[in-house]
């Protein structure tokens, strides 16, 4: 709950906390924009609980104290921002929520909007030197967390130490057929055709040995919900081990799906926990799921 008084600068938004909770819901409440862009603004260092600047989504609030929000040029740009939301920014890495259909690169097309470069226009209007550089890909119809760095060394310390400094990539795949085994791991090599389709083989062929594994969350006769742990990123691999499991992701046509109630492919990076290649504190970044995979899989 909360009191629709404002203050007279442009510069903040202050509301008073009427009732005991955590921040993040006050915030939920408080202001007409997603969940998602909710824990953006707090990332950001832009809310404050009576004067103090605070990141933390579980702070308790009292009724009585103080909740100002600032609204920033920083948050100005990344309302502008289309495809994406940014989650968390400093001096050295952009942590985005990407949406289904954005491209994380342009490939042929170099004009195509691409997450890259939405992100090069938004840090350029502070400093039109700066530069962002793309640490990881997701598929044009994956969505969830994706991570860049603001330097080239930034860049090179995360890719040279990417076992060590990426603790967990997290996924959820809504998937085809009811998946019976509540945990499962698949082990495989992947290779790459002339027709950038990859092929799984259960030996070593020469490949990239690929790890994934699974836990089921719900399903129904059609359609099974999985929370993914890769052990390995290698390309398109959820989408192969998916459909070597018999259960292709929903949508995905080019490994064996038949089905697109969602109209999109069914797969989300959901959480990615690093170390920071700086500070070397340990992030975890979470993405909420669409609802839409939840409802198929019930």
């Amino acid at each position: 709950m909360r009191d629709n008084s404002k203050p007279t600068t442009p510069q903040a938004a202050v509301y008073k906390v009427v009732q005991e909770q955590q921040l993040l819901p006050f915030l939920l409440q408080s202001i007409s924009k997603s969940r998602n862009a909710v824990k953006s603004i707090l990332s950001r260092g832009q809310v404050s609980v009576n004067g103090k600047p605070t990141t933390r989504h579980d702070q308790i609030v009292n009724v009585g104290d103080k909740v100002e929000i600032m609204t920033n040029q920083a948050a100005k740009s990344d309302s502008e921002l289309t495809g994406l939301s940014i989650m968390y920014e400093d001096d050295a890495i952009i942590v985005i929520d990407k949406e289904a259909g954005l491209l994380s690169m342009a490939a042929k097309d170099k004009k195509e909007m691409t997450a890259f470069s939405e992100l090069s226009t938004y840090i350029r209007k502070a400093n039109r030197s700066s530069r962002v550089f793309i640490v990881h890909r997701l598929d044009r119809e994956t969505s969830g967390v994706m991570l860049f760095a603001k330097t080239e060394e930034v860049k090179k310390l995360l890719q040279d130490n990417w076992e060590e400094s990426v603790q967990e990539r997290g996924y959820i795949a809504l998937v085809e057929g009811k998946v019976r085994n509540e945990t499962g791991e698949i082990i495989s090599w992947l290779k790459e055709t002339r027709t950038f389709k990859v092929y799984s083989n259960p030996t070593d062929n020469g490949g990239q040995k690929a790890i994934t594994r699974y836990k089921l969350l719900q399903s129904s006769a059609q359609f099974s919900l999985l929370e993914l742990r890769l052990e390995t990123g290698r390309k398109n691999q959820i989408r192969v081990h998916m459909e070597e499991m018999g259960h292709p992701v929903v949508g995905d046509k080019k490994y064996g799906a038949t089905t697109n109630p969602i109209k999109r492919l069914g797969l989300h990076a959901v959480k990615l926990t690093i170390i920071h290649p700086i500070t070397k504190e340990q992030h975890t970044f979470i993405s909420d799921p669409p609802t839409s995979f939840y409802k198929k899989s019930k």
